[in-house]
């Protein structure tokens, strides 16, 4: 299981993430967000991370011609999409796509069949906002054949990680908010705390 780490709006929390053993770190590009980046600002940051962490471009509803180029002039190494994007907008990106949808009891899961051309990122289904909400979602809803093919996002943290780990197994965990003093801002300890029992849950089955 990798872990990801979204919503770095800064280089100290981004070299922190680093070195606690983040897989990789999320860079929002929507200005609506609480946690949005300027490209210009993401640039420098980039420009200082190690060689084998994975860069996120996060985008919503984003012209095509935009993300291709915002991903090459950044060295991103995947493109996040959490609007309204189709199965053939994914094919038209030049980069591998992370695609994620907004789960409550209402979902079709039957769709994400649609999607086979990226990986596919749950998060909690909010009016408010598009992910970031630090609530989880009813994980008893995922399809018991999807648990292992999924990113599992919305309220991940350090209290709940090792029942994830355990039982649910996704691909990856993209934490945000649980792991934030305030929006935008990571808190060390918190950081701290998680990747501390999630690395002893890694060493147990390495």
């Amino acid at each position: 299981m990798r872990v990801k780490i979204c919503g770095i709006t800064n280089l100290d929390d981004a070299k922190l993430c680093c070195e606690l053993g983040a897989d990789a770190i999320g860079f929002i590009f929507y200005e609506k967000s609480k946690r949005f980046i300027d490209y210009a600002s993401a640039d420098e940051i980039i420009n200082s991370l190690p060689a084998f962490i994975t860069k996120v471009g996060v985008f919503v509803n984003e012209r095509l011609e935009t993300i291709n180029n915002v991903s090459q002039k950044l060295g991103l190494n995947v493109v996040q999409l959490h609007g309204d994007e189709k199965p053939s907008d994914i094919d038209k990106i030049n980069l591998p796509v992370i695609k994620s949808f907004n789960i409550n009891e209402h979902f079709d899961f039957l769709q994400l069949k649609y999607y086979g051309n990226a990986s596919l990122l749950l998060d909690t289904y909010s009016k408010e906002q598009l992910g970031g909400t630090g609530i989880s979602f009813d994980w008893s809803l995922i399809p018991p054949d999807l648990k292992n093919k999924i990113i599992l996002a919305g309220g991940v943290s350090a209290a709940n990680i090792e029942y994830i780990y355990n039982n649910i197994q996704p691909q990856a965990v993209d934490l945000s908010s649980s792991v934030e003093s305030s929006s935008g801002k990571k808190d060390r300890t918190k950081l701290k705390e998680f990747f501390k029992i999630f690395n002893q849950l890694r060493c147990k089955t390495c």
